[in-house]
């Protein structure tokens, strides 16, 4: 079930500890492990450079959301629910919030912080010995159990085998999920299908979100389930048509957004402070820059989006085109075409200027989007392309190329060494895809369906008459098998 969690992160996996359990069950740890989504987990080593809040900055936020996990609802009329929805548009930084409340739950000896069936049994199984023997039972007496659907998992897994050892802590663990709007559709063979129907059931992305919250929602009722739950996601229609859908005319979850209550402003303005101090001394620069009024600028326009200052912030300190002070110039030049009636249109002007840095942007974007394993208009291309290497051995024409291509867009993606043959490559922020899919924003810049098609296909077709021309030219003797 490993696709239900691409995307999502920020959930917590401590040091492992393999305890022999009995030899007929076995050691349910071992099975689960090849369930689970590792690079999910809140210190996985996939997410070493995470986003989480700078010192001293959400404060509110992070209180308030804390202190709902210790007390719960503090408004006694509100009905009493353990999950919490969290949500803001792209950049407002619930990433952050989410990786840096799951630092201070760990901190404060909350441990088991994870999300979905495999990995939320897989925490629980380690850190509540008692329940090795019911989920080792559990995946004994199915061993179908791992196609069955979330709410079955969920039965068999977690709220049964916590009924079975009646859990009583002394205060409320806690289930962080972020990223569950970026979660892809899981498609799977329907061998009951009709033949004219084709061997396929297509999910859709919603459909599979829908899903997730209604495993959750049910859980957080089910009195054996003894955590809180968090989900931080965009506003988009699945999330609020879930959490707003009560039948007594009130949201089923207040959410809580992340607006100007919360005074980001003021946020990232401390961000920006503090990480202009960090290249002054690294670049030895005068204590004056940048001036004020530069300052000033930067925070207008990033609307509110922390997304905005952070690519500042990675282009300054990654470009290879120049020193800070040059390009904070250049990135201030990056002038909006409609301030004022979008607040990512200074972030999506700025996005162009990277892009149209590299040697030759269109190309760039089409890797981009091979990166993502997607075209242009979300139309999978394959589940994952993994480690950097394997892209760069489906698009390179020659050695180098990847880093011709790519080496000006450090501020965009995180872009392994070449010498590292396991890491992928990596956008830092959603946000990236948004603008790379929609025309109006992306103007010139935008890959349609048919032409990202075509270059995977002209990539394609270039190894096959490369590999069949070396095999003509060495025989078969002298073929060598990759």
């Amino acid at each position: 079930m490993t696709s239900y969690l691409s995307g999502a992160h920020d959930f917590s996996l401590n040091e492992l500890k393999v305890v022999n359990v009995a030899p007929s069950i076995g050691d349910p740890l071992h099975e689960l492990a090849s369930h689970i989504a590792a690079g999910a987990l809140h210190d996985s080593d996939e997410r070493c450079d995470a986003p989480k809040c700078h010192p001293e900055t959400r404060v509110a936020v992070q209180d308030e959301i804390y202190g709902w996990i210790i007390h719960g609802d503090p408004d006694p009329e509100q009905k009493i629910t353990n999950i919490k929805w969290v949500t803001g548009p792209a950049g407002t930084g619930k990433s952050a919030i989410i990786g840096s409340l799951a630092d201070t739950c760990k901190e404060n000896g909350r441990r088991t912080k994870t999300a979905f069936i495999p990995t939320l049994a897989y925490q629980l199984a380690r850190h509540l010995p008692g329940l090795k023997d019911p989920v080792g039972h559990a995946m004994q007496d199915d061993p179908l159990l791992f196609k069955k659907n979330l709410r079955v998992q969920m039965e068999a897994l977690i709220l049964m085998p916590l009924r079975r050892i009646a859990v009583k802590p002394t205060q409320p663990g806690v289930v962080l999920v972020d990223g569950l709007d970026e979660c892809e559709a899981e498609q799977y063979l329907d061998t009951h299908a009709p033949s004219s129907r084709g061997p396929t059931t297509r999910r859709t992305q919603d459909e599979d979100q829908l899903e997730i919250l209604q495993v959750l929602w049910e859980a957080s009722l089910d009195p054996a389930f003894p955590f809180r739950i968090i989900i931080a996601s965009r506003p988009e229609r699945v999330f609020r048509e879930f959490f707003e859908n009560d039948k007594q005319g009130s949201p089923l979850v207040p959410p809580l957004v992340l607006d100007e209550k919360y005074n980001p402003d003021a946020d990232i303005a401390l961000f920006l402070q503090a990480k202009f101090s960090e290249i002054r001394r690294r670049y030895k620069l005068s204590a004056s820059w940048p001036s004020p009024e530069i300052l000033a600028t930067l925070l207008d326009q990033a609307s509110g989006q922390f997304i905005y200052a952070a690519t500042i912030i990675r282009y300054i300190t990654t470009s290879r085109q120049g020193n800070p002070q040059i390009l904070l110039d250049r990135a201030l030049k990056a002038k909006s075409t409609s301030p004022g009636t979008n607040p990512f249109s200074y972030l999506d002007s700025f996005y162009t200027h990277i892009l149209q840095s590299a040697p030759d942007p269109i190309l760039a974007v089409k890797w981009l989007w091979v990166i993502k394993g997607e075209l242009p208009d979300r139309h999978p291309l394959f589940s994952s392309m993994g480690a950097a290497l394997l892209v760069n051995l489906l698009l390179q024409s020659d050695d180098g190329d990847a880093e011709h291509v790519l080496g000006d867009l450090h501020s965009l993606i995180n872009i392994p060494p070449s010498d590292d043959l396991e890491s992928p490559y990596r956008a830092y922020h959603k946000s990236l895809y948004d603008y790379l899919g929609n025309e109006g924003r992306c103007g010139p810049l935008y890959v349609n369906d048919v032409d990202g098609a075509q270059f995977i296909w002209d990539r394609m077709f270039n190894i096959c008459k490369r590999e069949s021309t070396s095999i003509t030219a060495g025989g078969l003797h002298n073929i060598v098998w990759y």
